[in-house]
Formats: C-alpha cells, sequence, structure tokens
C-alpha cells in the first residue's frame, strides 16, 4: 500500500480534523479533493521513477510536440471507443514511430480529445522494469485505472523461459489483457507478434493489431520541420528547411536499412553534432567546415557521406546531369562493347525518369557472350556509376546453387531451423542494402526452383524470405549472366542472324515467362585488337595509380605495351589474359626491384622492351641508373 501527499490533504480536510477550517477557506473540500483524485490525470504522483504519466506530462508542458499521423490516429481513437476488445497491438518495424503514435494519443487527450473515459496514459519506467518486473507492471496497471497502459516492445514479456526478458511478469500482462480495468497499448515487430505474441490466446482474443507503415518522404520531412525548433534549442543553431528535406532524401536512399522517420532523424542529428563540434576549438578532432552555426544542405552532404561511404561527389552531384552522361561514363571503363551499353544505358534511363511499373526492379538483364569480354566490367561500371561505389553490388556464383536444398542459403531457412536467424545472403544484404547491384552469374548453372524466385523477383519487385519478411527488390539492378550462345557471339560484330542463332540456344534453357519479364537480353561480341590494346592500357593505368602510392612513378613505353599484347596467345578469352600477362611481368618484378634497391619515393621506373626480348625496368636511384629485366 502507498500512502502520497494526496491522501494525507484529504483527510486533513475531514470535518473531525482541526485543519479542515483553513482547507475549506481555500476551497478544498473532502468532495474537491475526491474529484481530483478520481481524475488520475490531474494528479502528477511521485512513484520513484517506476511510471511515466505522458497526459499529465502533456498538461504541464513537458511533452515535445509530435507529428501527427491522422488515419493511425483515427483507427486508434475508433478501437478505443467501443465496448469490447480495446486493447491495440501497434505492428511494425522499429522505427516507423509506433511509441510517437502513442504520444500523439496522450496529446490528443491531454486537450480533451480523446477517447471519452480515458483520462490518462502511463508508460512504465524501463529501468524499474529491470529491477523488478513484476513491482513495475503491478505500479503501472495500478496507474493506469480506468485508463491506458502503454507498453512497448511487448513481446519482451514473452517467448517463455529462454526467449522472454520478464518472465514473472507474463501472467499479470495476460491477466490486463483480460481484464476491463484499463486498456493496453503495446508495440512488437511483425516477426516477434507471429513468433511469440500470435499464440497467446488472451491477447489473440482480446486485442486488435494496427500496422504502422513507413511514412512518406513527405510526412517525413514534416516530422522533422516539428522538430527543427528542438534540434535549434538542444544544438545551439539554425536549420535551413531544405537540409531537412535532403535529410530524408539520403536517408531514404542510402540508410534504408533503418526506416523513416528513424534514419532521417539520425542524419540531422549526427549532422548538427558536426555543425556544433566546428564551434568548439577545445576539441581534440574536429571537422573542416565552415566556422558558423547554420546547418545546411552542404553539411547533410557531408555527413551522409561519412556515415555510408559513398564519395561526397557523388551525392552532390545532380542525377538529371548525371544520367545525361552516362554513356560517356561507363564507355570510360568498358572497351568495345558500345551496343551493349547503350542498350543498359537507355533501359535505366528510362527506369530513372519514372517511366516504369514502380514495384519492378530499376531493371532486369540477361548478359550474353564469350567469357572475358566485360559482362561482370560492366555490372561493376553500373554500381559506380548508379550508386557511388562497385561495393554496392551483390555477386551470385549460381555454379553454388545447383540443388534445390541451396535455395535457404538464398532466402533463409524458415523459422525453427538451424541457421533461420543468419537470413539468406540475398534477401538479408538488399534488405540492409536496398540499392544495389544484383548480379547472378552463369544463371543456367542454378537450380529450376532458383529461376522461380528470379521470376517472383523480376515480376513483383519484392521476395519473401524464409521467416516471412519481405524484401522490396524496387531500387535494384537484376543482372544475369550466361555463356549460352557464346560460341555464335565470339565474332567481333553480331548480325541479326548471329543474334537469332544465340536467342535459339537461350531459349532451349530459359521459359518463355522468364525472358519475357526481362527488360533487355544484351549480347555481347568478342574484343578485337585494337580493343586489347585499349583494355591494357586502362589495366597498366591502375598499375601507375598504385604504385603512386607507393611513392614510385611507372612510365610504359610503346613497345613495352606491344610486347605484353604479343604475349596474349589465348585471345579467345577475351580481356582476361591481360591481367595474368600484367602480373607476370609487370607486377612481380617490380616487386623484386623494390626489394632490391628500395628506391625513394618519387623515383621514375620506366618499363621498355628495347630488344623485343622481355621487358626492362629502369630507374635513377642516388644518380646510377638501376635496372631490372631485359
Amino acid at each position: 500500500m502507498r500512502i502520497d501527499t494526496d491522501h494525507v490533504l484529504a483527510v486533513m480536510a475531514e470535518g473531525s480534523m482541526s485543519t479542515s477550517g483553513l482547507l475549506r477557506q481555500h476551497g478544498i473540500t473532502p468532495k474537491a479533493i475526491q474529484d481530483i483524485i478520481s481524475d488520475n490525470s490531474q494528479v502528477m504522483r511521485r512513484t520513484d521513477g517506476t511510471t511515466q504519466n505522458v497526459v499529465a506530462e502533456a498538461k504541464t508542458g513537458n511533452l515535445r510536440a509530435v507529428y501527427f499521423r491522422e488515419g493511425l490516429l483515427r483507427d486508434m481513437i475508433n478501437i478505443l471507443s467501443q465496448a469490447v476488445s480495446r486493447h491495440i497491438i501497434l505492428l511494425g518495424p522499429d522505427g516507423v514511430g509506433k511509441r510517437t503514435l502513442a504520444y500523439s494519443l496522450a496529446l490528443l487527450m491531454s486537450e480533451g480529445k480523446g477517447p471519452a473515459g480515458l483520462k490518462n496514459l502511463v508508460q512504465i519506467d524501463e529501468t524499474a522494469l529491470l529491477d523488478n518486473d513484476q513491482k513495475a507492471v503491478r505500479a503501472g496497471m495500478g496507474q493506469a485505472a480506468r485508463g491506458i497502459l502503454f507498453i512497448p516492445h511487448l513481446h519482451r514479456f514473452f517467448g517463455g523461459p529462454i526467449k522472454a526478458e520478464f518472465t514473472k511478469a507474463t501472467p499479470i500482462i495476460q491477466k490486463a489483457f483480460l481484464a476491463d480495468d484499463s486498456e493496453i497499448i503495446g508495440t512488437t515487430t511483425e516477426q516477434e507478434y507471429n513468433q511469440r505474441i500470435a499464440t497467446v490466446s488472451a491477447i489473440a482474443e482480446y486485442s486488435q493489431v494496427i500496422r504502422v507503415p513507413e511514412p512518406t518522404v513527405d510526412e517525413t520531412i514534416e516530422i522533422l520541420k516539428i522538430l527543427k525548433p528542438h534540434l535549434e534549442a538542444d544544438y545551439k543553431l539554425q536549420v535551413t528547411d531544405d537540409a531537412l528535406a535532403l535529410a530524408v532524401r539520403f536517408a531514404k536512399r542510402y540508410l534504408s536499412g533503418t526506416p523513416l522517420p528513424r534514419s532521417a532523424e539520425q542524419l540531422v542529428h549526427r549532422t548538427a553534432a558536426m555543425v556544433s563540434m566546428s564551434q568548439q576549438s577545445q576539441l581534440a578532432f574536429n571537422n573542416e567546415r565552415a566556422k558558423d552555426n547554420i546547418l545546411d544542405a552542404e553539411d547533410v552532404t557531408l555527413t551522409a557521406s561519412q556515415m555510408t561511404g559513398v564519395p561526397v561527389n557523388k551525392l552532390g552531384e545532380d542525377e538529371r546531369l548525371r544520367y545525361a552522361s552516362m554513356v560517356e561514363y561507363i564507355k570510360e571503363r568498358l572497351i568495345g562493347q558500345d551496343e551493349a551499353v547503350l542498350s543498359v544505358s537507355r533501359a535505366i534511363k528510362t527506369a530513372r525518369v519514372g517511366l516504369k511499373d514502380a514495384k519492378r526492379p530499376i531493371g532486369a538483364f540477361l548478359f550474353l557472350g564469350p567469357t572475358g569480354v566485360g559482362k561482370t566490367e560492366l555490372a561493376k561500371a553500373l554500381a559506380e556509376f548508379m550508386f557511388g561505389s562497385e561495393e554496392a553490388m551483390l555477386p551470385l556464383d549460381m555454379s553454388e546453387f545447383k540443388d534445390e536444398s541451396s535455395l535457404n542459403r538464398l532466402i533463409g531457412s524458415p523459422s525453427g531451423y538451424v541457421d533461420s536467424e543468419a537470413g539468406g545472403q540475398l534477401t538479408e544484404r538488399v534488405k540492409q542494402q536496398p540499392y544495389i547491384i544484383v548480379l547472378f552469374d552463369e544463371v543456367e548453372k542454378a537450380h529450376p526452383r532458383v529461376m522461380d524466385i528470379l521470376l517472383q523477383v523480376i515480376e513483383e519487385g519484392r521476395l519473401t524470405d524464409g521467416r516471412g519478411n519481405v524484401t522490396n527488390f524496387s531500387e535494384t539492378v537484376v543482372i544475369l549472366t550466361s555463356n549460352l550462345g557464346s560460341q555464335s557471339l565470339a565474332v567481333p560484330v553480331i548480325t541479326d542472324e548471329i543474334r537469332e542463332e544465340a536467342m535459339a540456344e537461350v531459349r532451349t534453357w530459359f521459359r518463355p515467362e522468364f525472358l519475357n519479364r526481362l527488360d533487355e537480353v544484351i549480347m555481347f561480341n568478342a574484343l578485337t585488337s585494337e580493343d586489347l590494346a585499349a583494355i591494357l592500357k586502362l589495366n597498366l593505368k591502375s598499375e601507375t595509380r598504385m604504385a603512386n602510392e607507393r611513392g614510385l612513378k611507372l612510365e610504359f613505353t610503346e613497345a613495352s605495351e606491344k610486347w605484353m599484347l604479343a604475349q596474349n596467345d589465348e585471345p579467345e578469352y577475351g580481356a582476361r589474359p591481360l591481367r595474368r600477362i600484367i602480373r607476370r611481368y609487370v607486377r612481380e618484378p617490380l616487386a623484386d626491384f623494390l626489394l632490391k634497391v628500395n628506391p625513394p619515393a618519387g623515383t621514375v621506373v620506366k618499363v621498355d622492351a628495347p630488344d623485343n626480348t622481355g621487358l626492362k625496368f629502369v630507374a635513377l636511384v642516388d644518380g646510377k641508373e638501376v635496372s631490372v629485366g631485359g
């Protein structure tokens, strides 16, 4: 039993007490006190931190302003106004604003705009739960009498002794759902609800589920505008509206592992902290930005780059202008496949301006051609161009998915099976990084069930994993590579007859409904000797960059390039033999040279083939000419 100050005051107002006359002079009568006590929302009890009356805090101005999601709030008030089954389970991913919905309802209740007969909304303190969960829940139930008890992460009370965090309080929570003393609003995720709560009859029968979706970009911008005064007060800075809008767009695109609005709020808070740091000269490690207290779009871009690893120049570029020069950009990396580059660019540009089904992937392509002609290189170039980095690509070798059991590696095992919590290689990666190139290499080697999954991804733009969670593929590019028809395509120019001959072989492997759902079948021709020479120059530039990092400057003569091309006795394998030639004749001798001579930084190493018998490395070290090879 707990005796609080309101109880003492009621006793002091009784007519038999000497203090009653004094209290009556100020209008404090037993009836007035009883009326106030009966309205729990008017009394802020000292509960040693066990509970928090959110409605009372809203009335005193201690609750921050929140965005009202009217449709969801209308549904909540509708259910709470029913005569039966008034308990609510808010279902949705962590970070979509389920807790904020409860606080929004408390604000409405504080203004007298909430459900009739409900005066308070009580939340149990997390520390009190950890100290004594039974005591905390009982205190919460007592405080929430004739009101609402709000329980975030309701699943923590269920799941048995292995999964449940607060097993001792589980029976009390179940009884609360069966009783009508107070209404329960709990939050959880779809997965936790299905695994732990759906089988609890007391909850399933006496509560109703409201699914809370991720807010739209426009809604999230409005949410941040409401938070703007608090940000400015907390960090002592000014925030521009452009910065908030850009933060939401960046969060949606590059931080989509966390849903809106949480991802956008995290980005804005991180940016605000960075701006605040720039005002503090005593910090050991500070950032390089203007020493002002204005949080603008440039600050958001810099912070997003730090959080995602995407280069700042990629984030800041105007996307319309960038896609206009898409063909030229990719041709700088991919030599000899102009038709393939044009075909892919046309399809992606069409999708990027919005002329595609919003549910489907940005593009779905089948790359055909001999080995070493640039199929994988084009996928890497697309990843760098579209998403800022080659790391934004998920390569899957389909030769590893030949049997039906390997399907679980893609989408994850069903709940209850071994490693079911790990998820699938495909679904988990796309869920964490939705803006990505998914490359299915040598797809004809995969099991037919894998092809059924690909059909669903290409047509519906989504895939359900082994645990029942849906992964969205609408912002991915799906690329399938195959060696089918490669013998027909081993020519420098692909004619209509050759194209039809290659497609005839492709149709023997792929079902018509699969081929019809692809955006484009891209055919790669064989590389000419001029193409190979250009590719060699491109690869040697990469070697030069690596040498620069070591402090050396590599210079290749025309004779050395011709000699290396002459060592390629397997032109039918495309550009891949060139890498082996560079590794054997350039990288390995250069490593010997560095170990023997250890030249100082800035040394120029000239690579030549003077007598056409091999490469010779010449450098000037300490005024003496040092050479290796030849």
